[in-house]
């Protein structure tokens, strides 16, 4: 391969962002062309330098990796998306995959293997850690699209009626909803159970 492989890291943990900036530049057919410490700057810097590969955390400041990958392929920047997380979660994954993401690896994956990932990826293929493909089976999402929206409006501090205006829907159809969900998850509320389906990783 005579050209390099452009990466861009988004990691809002320096120390992490250096030492995967200096691993990866070892690699003769790599070159890391930008760092960026949370996802609007990713975001921002993936337009500015054109990297091939954006290689990104889950939770950042102002956007998290699974908003910045799925703001790359709703703006149809050319450019591969993998995660890199320390969150083994089926919610995660299922959602990154939905934005676009082409490898979705662990930090603990040694840096070979994320090497090749990286050339997997690049030459059209996915990569997903073996680890989050046995907790997808083990771990399925129960909750409706609407569910899960009302969730997430729970979680953003939002009442029961500023739920429903939002959504353009009852209070009541609002309160069916979260009562589900709550249901669902065996939460004691619909603040314990958005606070149990983002720790799944599914709002």
């Amino acid at each position: 391969m005579n050209e390099k492989i452009k990466i861009l890291i988004a990691e809002d943990q320096s120390m992490l962002l250096g030492a995967l900036a200096a691993l990866l530049n070892l690699e003769d057919d790599f070159e890391v062309v930008a760092q960026a410490k949370n996802g609007q700057e990713a975001l921002d810097k993936v337009r500015q330098y054109q990297p091939d590969l954006v290689l990104t955390d889950i939770e950042m400041p102002t956007m998290t990796g699974i908003e910045l990958a799925q703001e790359i392929k709703n703006q149809d920047l050319p450019c591969e998306v993998i995660v890199l997380t320390t969150f083994a979660r089926a919610g995660f994954l299922k959602r990154a995959m939905a934005a676009g993401v082409k490898g979705y690896m662990l930090k603990d994956t040694p840096s070979e293997e994320l090497a090749t990932a990286i050339r997997t990826v690049m030459k059209g293929g996915k990569v997903i850690d073996p680890e989050l493909v046995m907790e997808t089976w083990h771990d399925m999402d129960p909750l409706t699209d609407k569910e899960r929206r009302a969730l997430q409006l729970v979680a953003d501090g939002l009442s029961t009626d500023k739920i429903a205006a939002r959504l353009f829907l009852s209070p009541g159809t609002v309160r069916n909803y979260l009562s589900n969900a709550v249901s669902k998850l065996g939460a004691h509320n619909s603040i314990e159970a958005a606070r149990i389906a983002r720790q799944k990783g599914w709002l």
